[in-house]
């Protein structure tokens, strides 16, 4: 687990601007099973191409006319119990940190692996989500 010193600022980088933090698997649960509408989930990460791409890329996304109903964050290495609770969601894919997933009405329609992540600007990444909101939201 990481030192809360050192996360919680990257946390906060998508908690300030409404991103719900999900830090058990009770609160995952109730939010992708009971949730109607769009729910936005970012897996945080220490990793440098959160910082420099998956965060900022979502933040970006978040200036369009189309936007998820509810916005929400699971940081790993940090929520245990939520993070894996998140990935059982994901599936068939395989655990990714970062990553970027779109649900609607509780099922996933558009994800984004960190090897569509890393390597790819923030630019990049919040035109994807933008067409993903675009034509789920």
């Amino acid at each position: 687990m990481y030192p809360v010193q050192i996360t919680a600022p990257m946390a906060r980088q998508l908690t300030d601007i409404g991103f719900e933090s999900l830090t058990s698997a009770e609160e995952v649960i109730d939010v992708l099973e009971n949730e109607e509408g769009t729910v936005l989930l970012v897996v945080n990460s220490v990793c440098g191409c959160a910082a420099a791409n998956a965060r900022p890329g979502a933040r970006m996304a978040l200036d369009n006319e189309n936007v998820p109903d509810k916005l929400t964050t699971v940081f790993a290495g940090v929520d245990l119990e939520a993070t894996a609770k998140a990935r059982e969601y994901l599936l068939p894919y395989p655990p990714s940190s970062p990553s970027i997933a779109l649900f609607k009405d509780g099922k996933l329609v558009h994800f984004l692996e960190r090897h569509h992540i890393e390597g790819r600007s923030a630019e990049i990444i919040a035109e994807n989500l933008k067409l993903a909101f675009d034509r789920f939201c």
